[in-house]
């Protein structure tokens, strides 16, 4: 696109590639999609279910201590995300649907 434009790449704007990240964020990725989703009617989603995070843990040779605390830790933050996103849209079709 910017050879279409004739302008520069502005590398501050350009999203991080996978590549730029630590192994252990890709890994934390996959492990949260396999994590199975909490979801409560009028509420949404709210958590990840995990049951099976040492079978996770084990399947991706995740063993020391700190790099499981770590992982969590990720886990977690996406986590919080999730049910703050899904939170939002809630509130958002709640508003709609109040003002028909």
């Amino acid at each position: 696109m910017v050879e279409q434009t004739g302008e520069e790449i502005d590398w501050e704007r350009c999203p991080p590639e996978w590549d730029d990240f630590p192994q252990s964020v890709p890994t934390a990725m996959e492990i949260f999609n396999c994590l199975g989703d909490k979801i409560q009617s009028e509420i949404g989603f709210v958590g990840k279910d995990f049951t099976n995070i040492d079978m996770l843990y084990n399947l991706h040779d995740i063993t020391h201590p700190k790099e499981k605390d770590w992982t969590l830790e990720l886990l977690l933050y996406l986590e919080g995300q999730a049910i703050d996103r899904s939170q939002k849209a809630i509130k958002a079709e709640y508003e709609k649907a109040k003002k028909k």
